[in-house]
């Protein structure tokens, strides 16, 4: 089972990558899709939803600025309704709100009320405008604390703020982070799976590919090889069977969907 747990339909250099996703999407058994944030939110949810209903691979997170759109319970029953929408994307850094802001808190029990999952994209790159001081993991901690039952997903690992992440995974059963890694940065691909090992969470590790940014093969591939790159050095490695388990991970199951 391969789960691509982080991909977009848009960027903003190549604008709308419909066809380019449903190509991704035969090499995987399944794969989230993010809408984006800003001004076009709407029009990206809307897009997502129809293509939620042409591709039975694909499930969605509708992107929410709880400052500005309807929280309430009824809006996400609704939304919870549209065919495989699984839960709601939040950028926090880059619509400068708080994690824990009051309007962001009555979000999150809506959520864990109607069983929807959490996904914080804070992560690079941002925005000149960007508020990077709300793109911190730990401000998640209270979230988690307050509502246990809130499937919470952790965009690429919370970078830059990594170990913030790791330590959030361990503290907390419902934490999750999805591992995006950029296959041509090796030392920043080590640090993260090397700081996940030793910080004993690797089980809590949702393989994504950050498409269109990286393809999921590609990805595969230097998860699969993360030892034979250091063939020549004398680093520590990771046992083979923990990285195809990320690889190979059910997120799924692992995040209750069905």
């Amino acid at each position: 089972m391969i789960v691509d747990c982080h991909t977009h339909l848009q960027c903003s250099e190549r604008g709308k990558l419909t066809e380019e996703h449903q190509r991704l999407c035969k090499n995987v058994d399944a794969c989230f899709v993010l809408a984006g944030a800003g001004p076009q939110r709407n029009e990206w949810n809307a897009d997502l939803e129809t293509y939620l209903r042409q591709t039975p691979k694909a499930y969605g997170f509708a992107a929410v600025n709880p400052l500005d759109n309807d929280i309430t319970t009824k809006r996400l029953k609704s939304l919870k309704n549209q065919e495989r929408m699984v839960g709601v994307v939040l950028y926090c850094a880059e619509e400068d709100f708080h994690p824990a802001h009051s309007r962001a808190l009555q979000l999150y029990e809506a959520a864990e009320q109607e069983g929807l999952i959490v996904f914080f994209h804070n992560c690079p790159p941002f925005s000149q405008t960007a508020t990077m001081g709300y793109a911190q993991p730990w401000l998640l901690d209270e979230v988690a604390r307050l509502f246990p039952r809130l499937r919470i997903v952790i965009g690429r690992m919370g970078l830059p703020f990594y170990l913030q992440t790791l330590c959030l995974l361990g503290k907390h059963e419902n934490v999750f982070a999805d591992l995006t890694i950029h296959p041509q940065k090796i030392w920043q691909v080590y640090n993260l799976i090397m700081g996940a090992y030793e910080a004993g969470v690797m089980d809590k590790l949702l393989f994504g590919s950050g498409f269109p940014s990286a393809e999921p093969d590609h990805c595969i591939e230097t998860l699969l090889g993360f030892n034979k790159m250091l063939a020549d050095t004398h680093l520590p490695q990771v046992p083979r069977e923990k990285l195809r388990s990320i690889v190979e991970r059910d997120s799924l199951k692992t995040l209750g969907i069905k």
